[in-house]
Parts: C-alpha cells; sequence; structure tokens
C-alpha cells in the first residue's frame, strides 16, 4: 500500500469488478497498479470496493447496492474522486456522477491525464492532446467542453446547431489538425533518424517503471530523467553509446501497461518508430514486481502489434537487488532458500535464465552485474554490425572485458 504522505493529495476511492475472465486475484492486481497510477496523477486511494459479477452494469458499472455503499462512504469521507478500473461508457459516467455527487474517472481518462502531465516536447503534448480528444469526443453529450474554442461566435454555428454538434465539430477539427501536426513531426523525425547513417540501433522496451531510463543513464552516461512512477519517460531518448570502441545507438521508449487506453497505443505508435527500426530490443523486466511474467506478457504483445514482435531480444531482468527467495515458489530453486537475496548463480539456476538462453540477470539502481551485461550487448551489437560492414571486421578485435568500467 502506498502512503500518504501529502495532506494536498486528492482522496479517491478505487472501483472494480470481478467477473469470469477477470477472477478476484486479478482483479486484485489491477487494483493495486491502479492505485500506483492514482499515486503518479496525484492522488491518494482511501479505499476500494470490488464487487462480484456476470458482466459490468451497462448503467452505474457495479451494483446499485454496491454504488449507494460507495456514495456513503464518499460522504463520510470527504472523498473527492472515484476512479474506476475499466473504462466507463459516456452513460455511466453520467449516471454514476449524478449519484456520487464527485468527479467520476475510469482507468484510461487516469493514464491520459498522467501523459499529460509527463508530456514534455512538443511532439509528446501532441500525441497526448489527440489521444485526449479521441477520448473525448464519444462523451461530450450532457456536457460541455472545456477546449478552447478556436472556432465558434457570430456566423459561425450552422442553422439549428446544437451545442452537443458544435462541440462534435470543434473536436473533430482539432483531431484533424493535431493529426496533421504529427504526421508533419513524424517526417522531420524520419528525416533525423536517416541522418544517423548505419550505426546498430538497439532499443530499451519493456512495462512502465522497470528501470529502463536507470539503466540508460547508467550505460550512456547521460542524465534521462528517471522516477519510481509509472509513465516517468514519455519522449523517446537517443544516445549514442561506445563499450570499448564499439559505437551503436541506445534508445529509451515509453514504457507499456496492461489495459493501456486504445487512444494511446494509436497516438504512440509513431513514438515506436524507433523500436520498429532497431536491430537489437533490450526487453527490460523488473524482476521484484510480483507479476513481472504477465508484464512480459503484455509487451511481447504490443511489440507483435508494431511488428516487432521478431526482432532480436536480450532479456534483461533488472531489480535483482530487490528481489528476495520469499518471492519465488520453493521449485524455482534448486534448493530452498531463505528470505534473503540471491546470487548470480542462483539466478542462473532457475528458470528465467533459460528465456531462449538470452537472460541477464542485473541491478542498473546498484550497477551489479553490468560487466555481464556490457559484454553480451558487446558481443550481440558485434555480429549485428559485422554482417551488415564486413569489411570493417579487424576494427573490432576480441578484446579483455575486465577493464569495461
Amino acid at each position: 500500500m502506498i502512503e500518504e504522505k501529502d495532506i494536498s493529495l486528492e482522496r479517491a476511492v478505487l472501483i472494480g469488478v470481478i467477473t469470469k475472465e477477470q477472477d478476484e486475484e486479478k482483479s486484485k492486481e489491477y487494483l493495486d497498479e491502479l492505485e500506483f497510477l492514482t499515486y503518479t496523477a496525484g492522488g491518494y486511494a482511501i479505499k476500494r470496493f470490488t464487487q462480484k459479477m456476470d458482466m459490468p452494469n451497462p448503467k452505474t458499472f457495479i451494483g446499485t447496492g454496491k454504488i449507494e455503499d460507495v456514495r456513503v462512504f464518499i460522504e463520510e469521507n470527504d472523498i473527492t474522486t472515484a476512479i474506476f478500473d475499466d473504462e466507463l461508457s459516456s452513460a455511466q459516467e453520467r449516471n454514476i456522477s449524478k449519484i456520487l455527487n464527485v468527479k467520476v474517472l475510469d482507468r484510461t481518462n487516469l493514464i491520459l491525464d498522467i501523459f499529460a502531465q509527463r508530456a514534455q516536447t512538443s511532439y509528446a503534448r501532441t500525441q497526448v492532446e489527440l489521444a485526449q480528444c479521441q477520448y473525448l469526443l464519444p462523451r461530450l453529450r450532457g456536457m460541455w467542453t472545456h477546449l478552447e474554442r478556436q472556432k465558434g461566435g457570430i456566423g459561425m454555428r450552422g442553422p439549428g446547431e446544437t451545442e452537443i454538434e458544435t462541440d462534435r465539430r470543434i473536436v473533430r477539427d482539432k483531431i484533424a489538425l493535431l493529426k496533421d501536426r504529427i504526421k508533419i513531426i513524424d517526417k522531420q523525425m524520419a528525416v533525423q533518424r536517416g541522418n544517423r547513417g548505419k550505426m546498430v540501433r538497439v532499443a530499451l522496451v519493456g512495462y512502465t517503471n522497470v528501470g529502463k531510463s536507470t539503466l540508460m543513464n547508467v550505460i550512456s552516461k547521460s542524465d534521462v530523467f528517471a522516477e519510481n512512477k509509472l509513465f516517468a519517460t514519455l519522449d523517446t531518448t537517443v544516445r549514442k553509446v561506445v563499450i570499448q570502441n564499439l559505437p551503436f545507438l541506445l534508445s529509451d521508449t515509453v514504457g507499456f501497461i496492461r489495459k493501456l487506453p486504445t487512444q494511446l497505443v494509436d497516438s504512440f505508435k509513431s513514438t515506436l518508430d524507433e523500436v520498429r527500426e532497431a536491430d537489437l530490443l533490450l526487453h527490460v523486466v523488473d524482476i521484484s514486481h510480483p507479476n513481472f511474467e504477465e508484464h512480459i506478457a503484455s509487451v511481447e504483445k504490443i511489440l507483435g502489434e508494431i511488428k516487432s514482435g521478431d526482432k532480436p531480444t536480450i532479456m534483461v531482468f533488472n531489480k535483482i537487488d530487490a528481489y528476495t527467495a520469499e518471492h519465488l515458489d520453493d521449485d524455482d530453486l534448486e534448493t530452498e532458500r531463505g528470505a534473503r537475496h540471491y546470487s548470480l548463480d542462483e539466478w542462473k539456476s532457475t528458470w528465467m535464465s533459460k528465456v531462449g538462453n538470452n537472460a541477464l540477470f542485473i541491478s542498473a539502481l546498484n550497477k551489479k552485474n553490468l560487466e555481464d551485461f556490457k559484454k553480451r550487448v558487446y558481443d550481440e551489437v558485434r555480429e549485428i554490425h559485422v554482417t551488415r560492414f564486413p569489411y570493417n571486421q579487424f576494427l573490432y578485435p576480441d578484446y579483455d572485458y575486465e577493464d569495461m568500467e
């Protein structure tokens, strides 16, 4: 549980359902993640509400009795925000708001808000704004848009045109404008990628908050923003890295998450061009997270969607210093251990080391086992480079790895 440290944090309740497709354990996992999302956005989860049902109520998402329980709790505990773990329809959002009389958000809205906070460059802000407009468009009924009116006024409203029709026209025009703007920036970025020449490209990919930016900083000696919050990095960062005498390009990309909003997948696909064009992927995994296997599956699913699932990939299990023996079942190691950290030899005896014989175990934060990491990356990049430029083989002979630091 996340402790409340700042009275300025918004007090929120989290609401989810338990269904045939999402059992109680899965629901808890999603609500744990929703709580972290809430904290990242600037809120504090006071209480969780869950209900077992065959399918969400089409009017209020949860049943009438449960939503009454939520309403009473909100009134008695000075709650300002109700956050639902799944995307709400416009009708559900409208009905729930009338009953609870507080701000109502769903998982998609929350993630969009975090992206809006984190976007630093013009490109990222444009992509987030496009996703927000696409989310807003079907939800305009019964609400007056807060978007700045670039159109409107005398002579701009058609005969008999209602407020909702005007709003929809404005949002559609805004979406078209943002898409055109993204196309222009995409062309500029394509030129930038083309100007990098034929250097081997390596991309860091993985679930959000697994330590990609920290690893990027350690390897490239750069200062990419890294924080223990979800989606700390939105903008793709590319750095030239040299291991021994072998240069290559290393890119840090936006993290993935389960139930990632469709609007964000669509608008951020262009950002993932660095992944599509990479020669080698470093799939970073937070080994200390109890659901890391699901995180791996989520990342692989999105990589498949952007046609990058068959690229050469090294699994980099990070945060080994935060992982203790109590996380594993007894059968996961050759010998039973107490609640303490593993040695590298012990890690190599787990099933995780056998993922295509392509796994590494590191701690980017504490710089553990980075020598093996660098050696492995060097070997893979060198093989790609030699294949691409066979006449340059003599430039990168084998070397002693002991002085890699």
